[in-house]
This record gives C-alpha cells, sequence and structure tokens, in this order.
C-alpha cells in the first residue's frame, strides 16, 4: 500500500487544481467547530474552482470519536445524496481525520477523501500511514480500515490557530520519531529555544519522512511500524482513563508521561542504558510539566493495557527504544514489571 502524496506549504493551488482535474458528483467538507469557523474560511478564500459544496460539522474532542457520531455522518451522507464519486475533504486535528477516513472508506464500500490536518500533532502523525477509525467504549482505534486519501494537503499556517498547548502535544509525536529513528531530530528539537509555530515549522516534514520511511517498509504493521507505537500501550491508556476525569490529557501529554514510563521499562528490562533513560527523562523534563500518577488506578490503567492492539496471546507486547534513535518491538512485559516503572516514575518525579 503506497502512501499518499503529501503536499507541504501553500496548499490552495494543488487542491484547487484536482479539482479542476476531476470531476465529483458532489463535494462535502467534514469540520469541527473550530476548524469551520478558524480555517474552512481560509481555505475556501483562495478556491477558485469550488462552486458547490456541503459542510458536515462535528464535535471536536476524543470523547466524540465514536461510532454513534459516524453513524450520523453516514446518515448525513445518506440524506445529502452521497454516491461513490463523493469527494470528503476533512479539515480538522487528527480525531477528525480518523474519522473521516473511517467514514469516507466504509461509506458505499469506499469514497474518496482528502485529509488536511490543522494541528500539529495531526500534521506529523495521523497525516501519514493510512489508518482511519474510531474508539470503542474509550478503547483507543480499536475498529478501523487502512485506507489512503487521495492526498495530505499540510499547510503551517493553520498551526497559527492553535494554543500553545495543542502545540506541544504535536511535538511529543514529533520527539517520539526523534527517539525511535533519528537521533539528530531528537537532539534537535530538544535544543530549540523556543517550541512555537513558527520554530517547529522546519522540521514537520522531517517527523514526516520519519514516519513515512517506516510506513513505506511495513504498511500493515504486521512488524517495524510498530515501532511508532512506542509511548503508547501506556500513553493509550492514561489518555483512557483521564476522559473520564473533569480535565482530560491531550494525546500527546499522555504519550509522553507514556514514553518516560516505557523508558523505565526498557531501562528495567536491560534494553535501554541509564544514560540514555537519563536524558530521555530530563529532555521531557525540560519541556512538559509533569506530576506523579496515582497507583490506586494501576488496576485499571493495566485493564485498557491488556486491550491494546499490539498484544498477542493475552500477553502485554511494547515497542521499547534500546537507544535514542533506535527501537524493539514485540516486546512481553509482566504486570509486576510494568507497574514497577510506574513506581520507578513516580521516584523520578519526587
Amino acid at each position: 500500500m503506497k502512501s499518499a502524496p503529501i503536499h507541504f506549504g501553500y496548499i490552495a493551488p494543488i487542491l484547487d487544481q484536482y479539482l479542476k482535474e476531476n470531476s465529483f458528483s458532489s463535494i462535502l467538507f467534514l469540520v469541527d467547530e473550530n476548524t469551520h469557523v478558524h480555517c474552512l474560511p481560509i481555505l475556501l478564500a483562495d478556491l477558485d474552482n469550488l462552486t458547490t459544496y456541503e459542510i458536515l460539522e462535528i464535535d471536536a474532542g476524543e470523547e466524540n470519536k465514536t461510532i454513534e457520531t459516524v453513524n450520523n455522518l453516514w446518515l448525513s451522507l445518506a440524506e445529502l445524496g452521497a454516491d461513490r464519486n463523493t469527494l470528503v475533504i476533512n479539515v480538522g486535528g487528527g480525531v477528525l481525520t480518523d474519522m473521516g477516513g473511517f467514514m469516507a472508506s466504509t461509506f458505499k464500500r469506499g469514497i474518496k477523501f482528502i485529509n488536511i490536518p490543522t494541528t500539529l500533532l495531526s500534521q506529523v502523525d495521523a497525516s501519514v500511514g493510512g489508518k482511519n477509525g474510531i474508539d470503542l467504549e474509550g478503547m483507543k482505534n480499536m475498529v478501523g480500515t487502512f485506507t489512503q486519501p487521495e492526498m495530505v494537503l499540510i499547510d503551517p499556517k493553520f498551526l497559527k490557530t492553535l494554543e500553545q498547548r495543542q502545540i506541544k502535544s504535536g511535538l511529543a509525536e514529533m520527539l517520539k520519531h526523534g527517539l525511535i529513528q533519528d537521533r539528530d531530530h531528537w537532539d534537535n528539537l530538544v535544543q530549540l529555544l523556543a517550541h512555537n509555530a513558527e520554530d517547529l515549522a522546519p522540521f514537520i516534514m522531517d517527523s514526516i519522512e520519519i514516519k513515512k520511511q517506516v510506513v513505506e517498509t511495513d504498511p500493515l504493521e504486521k512488524g517495524l511500524r510498530k515501532i511508532l507505537n512506542f509511548g503508547h500501550t501506556i500513553g493509550h491508556a492514561i489518555e483512557s482513563e483521564s476522559l473520564e476525569t473533569e480535565f482530560p490529557l491531550l494525546h500527546g501529554e499522555a504519550i509522553v508521561i507514556g514514553m518516560i514510563i516505557e523508558a523505565f521499562l526498557a531501562e528495567q528490562k536491560g534494553i535501554l542504558s541509564t544514560e540514555d533513560r537519563e536524558e530521555i527523562c530530563d529532555g521531557f523534563a525540560s519541556l512538559y510539566a509533569l506530576s506523579t500518577i496515582d497507583l490506586n488506578l494501576f488496576p485499571q490503567l493495566l485493564t485498557w493495557m491488556k486491550h491494546d492492539k499490539k498484544n498477542e496471546k493475552n500477553a502485554i507486547n511494547f515497542s521499547l527504544v534500546n537507544k535514542i534513535g533506535a527501537c524493539s518491538y514485540n516486546v512481553v512485559c509482566n504486570e509486576d514489571e510494568i507497574k514497577t516503572a510506574f513506581i520507578s516514575f513516580n521516584h523520578w518525579i519526587g
């Protein structure tokens, strides 16, 4: 499965030319309440070859990444008379592009779609790989497809619409790319004096290329692609649990905690040196406010981990860095090892 073309920079002329060269029976934009106001008008203002279109709006947030939301979207597509020659253009963050891709790839057994990721997280992570899906009762990305969009259009100017917290959430995935595959990328990001949209923009394509190379080697996640899940076995559990609270964590915030705890886990198992583990911890500590994990939550967090997609034969599988810039996958860890890593994390936080 070849990766979709990815265009970076001023994207309107590319989309405009595509619409000119292709005849669709209808065009639908999928947005949330934020991108409807802050991003879609910017895009539409520069499209000369778009005359008729419909807009579907969903509520933003991971808690809305459900079959109920997608079912309502399918019904809307049917009511609007969408057919197999309809084009869907997803304009939003990773939750929206994941859901929009799933909606399109399943409606009438598949209609074409384009992704326009508007958050840093979605630009460096959800933009590459053809994964589409929804959560199932809080379990992350349990239902979905591998379907490539027609293209991915990335315009860094959309990052100017984001709060700093969203920028830092996306930065987490960029740092992960460095940890699993490219030492220089990690060093460059950690050493930046500022971590805002302008300073990070030059490194976006570096992150995209790292992920793209991994995905093209293993498009269906049978082997190497699993390294992209570093930090996600524990991070997804923390994220899922936090969605039940008044102040849920953003995806990247949970993944940072997951990467640190999994670095302790790798050190325990003799995979990662103490020196590299300390550097990883210090790097994240310089960028993120961190707090201890309530160990009373560990049984529930463990339950979330047991639902992770990487697991096989009732064993919890991890992807763990073995040095900064390299990662192993299919590393089985038992409950005692995982809990010890949580305790080490709390002790390190102090």
